[in-house]
Parts: C-alpha cells; structure tokens; sequence
C-alpha cells in the first residue's frame, strides 16, 4: 500500500498530471499512462509505463 502523503505529492512524469492508485497502479489522469507498483514502491520511470492503445490511436 501506498502511503496517502507519498500519493498527494507524485505527478506523471510525462506530462506532470495529477495521479491516482487504482488496483496495484498509479494512473495519471492526464494522459492515462498506468505506472506499476512493486513491492510497494511506485515505479514512475515513462519506460515502465502502460498506455491505453486506443488513446494512441486517436492522436
């Protein structure tokens, strides 16, 4: 889990949105990028980000 603090203060890397914890992942709500968390620690590197396929389609 997550600290709420630790949660407040993380932004996407990529495009500096606002993030949320949903189900083990922090997901910006900017651009939908879907970030892993490992053994509680978040792994905020763009390289280890998921994206949503149809949103890259619609650019």
């Amino acid at each position: 889990m997550i600290d709420e603090e630790l949660l407040k203060i993380l932004a996407c890397p990529v495009c500096k949105g606002e993030v949320i914890l949903k189900d083990d992942k922090i997901i910006c709500l900017k651009c939908l990028r879907k970030y892993p968390v490992k053994d509680g620690i978040p792994i905020m590197l763009p390289e280890e980000a998921e994206t949503d396929e149809s949103e890259n389609e619609k650019k």
